[in-house]
């Protein structure tokens, strides 16, 4: 815990300029004061915890739960001795590591940090505690376990909050088919998987394959579960029918009318095991085997399609525009960075007017591809635009009615890039988020094809009316504001006509919700 609040001190102390300047500094300092961090350790394994860190003059200053505070600093090289004398470390006055020379002592290597294995094992064993408060409301979504962590993406990356919140939802029964990119990449940073199991062993099932065909790679997930599925469900018909137990017959008629409810999918799946478990007859009983083999399929399962704005509106579109159409109940997930991320920021079709990237870098000049309103045109496909920081609770609206409707959903989520060159920085993504809700920038809206069916508008307009200066949002991220730098002359006119294009987009938006 003590080395834990050495590295979120780095954050304070400094600062975010260059990441390698960072972690020169620091271990300098660890090198300079080897005796002080060994007997703070011995502090920590007594039993007490750090309450504070806070920066001064060349270093640290800490304070444990008994209100004793240390000061860790750089500290002067000890001069040399006869006998290897001590140098000091000017670390609270601690003498500093023998040495032949008085020379500070060796690095601090992973296994001083061992004390703390205890205590992370004994958080790991705690008992699953089920959430009771249900996930309708954003808070109470957060009592649910989340099925990735520590993932590979860069600190304030926007879009690991979107795919996080999914797997709190649906992780224990979730396929995820990724697209190459950064989806793919922070997922798959060997050799750790940020995905991972809860306490019983379930969790996402996650594979990825080309960028051009992530959307028919899902799709074939999907078919291959639904061909399992159907083998399954015409072998538990058959213990409605004949089993020679009352208990079973009934948890076979009640899984076949709730097979496809996937509020309680979870539920019925267990429960549909645990019958077919406490079985102890002979009739059924090559059938009892053979459905156990496959329980897995007991539980309905939920297949999304991650990807970002380079696959789904460029390289990839032909493929999810070919998975949409085929009316399969599959979710798409978008994580719209306005710029293919994963390969150096180059321009893409959901790159707006005005934004600099490799291959625009005199500002795009043409404006954003629609994909919202293009998938809206089948009229049979779910569709939602969300902005997390913006407004959470329509983000977890729109993702549960996209995992409800039974058909083809696709979910954009505005996700800002560390190639947006934020000048609030990354740790300031979801305030980004909402100003750009706000100036009308990115809209929010949902679309259901149910409430169609229900005689309702189906196009919901979660955005209200654009307020705020749209010039300042844009002057605030270097991908627009360094435009008017190289290209002055070009500049003004691009901003106005990309204020312009989102204020059109906002109209239109207003019109069909009317």
């Amino acid at each position: 815990m003590f080395f834990g609040a050495l590295a979120l001190s780095t954050v304070t102390y400094v600062g975010c300029k260059d990441y390698d300047d960072d972690i020169d500094n620091l271990q300098t300092q660890i090198d300079a004061n080897k005796a002080s961090i060994e007997s703070l350790q011995k502090f920590v394994d007594s039993g007490k915890w750090v309450t504070n860190v806070e920066s001064i003059a060349g270093g640290f200053k800490i304070t444990f739960n008994d209100e004793k505070s240390y000061e860790i600093v750089s500290g002067a090289k000890g001069d040399k001795g006869d006998k290897g004398d001590k140098g000091d470390t000017g670390a609270a006055g601690t003498p500093g590591a023998a040495g032949a020379d008085g020379a500070p002592g060796s690095k601090v290597t992973i296994d001083k940090e061992g004390a703390q294995k205890a205590v992370w094992d004994y958080t790991a064993a705690l008992p699953e505690v089920r959430n009771p408060f249900g996930v309708t409301s954003v808070k109470n979504s957060q009592f649910n376990q989340p099925l990735l962590e520590f993932n590979g993406a860069c600190p304030g990356c926007g879009e690991t909050p979107y795919a996080k919140l999914v797997t709190q939802l649906f992780g224990d029964r979730m396929f995820i088919a990724t697209a190459t990119g950064c989806s793919q990449v922070w997922a798959t940073c060997f050799p750790s998987m940020p995905y991972t199991p809860n306490k019983k062993g379930h969790g996402p099932a996650v594979g990825g394959s080309l960028f051009e065909n992530n959307a028919e790679y899902g799709l074939g997930i999907k078919l291959a579960d639904d061909a399992r599925r159907k083998y399954v469900e015409e072998e538990i018909k058959a213990l409605a029918e004949t089993a020679d137990d009352e208990a079973l017959k009934e948890a076979a008629k009640t899984w076949l009318q709730n097979k496809d409810n996937k509020d309680n999918a979870r539920a019925m799946g267990e429960a549909m095991e645990k019958a077919l478990t406490a079985y102890k007859g002979t009739a059924v009983s090559e059938i009892v085997a053979s459905v156990l083999k496959n329980k897995d399929q007991l539980t309905k399962k939920s297949v999304w399609i991650f990807g970002g704005d380079g696959w789904a509106y460029d390289i990839g579109y032909g493929g999810l525009d070919h998975v949409i159409a085929s009316g399969a109940d599959v979710n798409i997930l978008v994580f719209d960075t306005e710029v293919y991320s994963n390969t150096g920021g180059q321009a893409s079709k959901a790159t707006p007017t005005g934004a600099v990237a490799q291959f625009a870098a005199a500002g795009k000049p043409t404006k954003k591809k629609d994909l919202g309103a293009m998938v809206m045109s089948y009229g049979n496909t779910y569709v939602a635009q969300v902005a997390m920081g913006a407004n959470m609770q329509q983000t977890l609206n729109a993702i549960r009615e996209a995992e409800a409707f039974n058909g083809p959903s696709i979910v954009i989520c505005y996700s800002p890039c560390i190639n947006h060159g934020l000048r609030c920085g990354m740790n300031k993504v979801q305030d980004e988020i909402k100003k750009a809700v706000e100036v009308g920038y990115w809209q929010l809206y949902r679309y259901n094809p149910v409430l169609k069916e229900e005689g309702k508008n189906p196009f919901i307009l979660d955005s209200k009316e654009p307020k705020g200066d749209f010039d300042a949002f844009l002057q605030g991220e270097t991908r627009y504001a360094s435009l008017k730098r190289s290209f002055p002359e070009a500049a003004e006119a691009l901003y106005e006509k990309c204020q312009k294009e989102a204020m059109e987009r906002y109209a239109y938006y207003k019109k069909l919700a009317e």
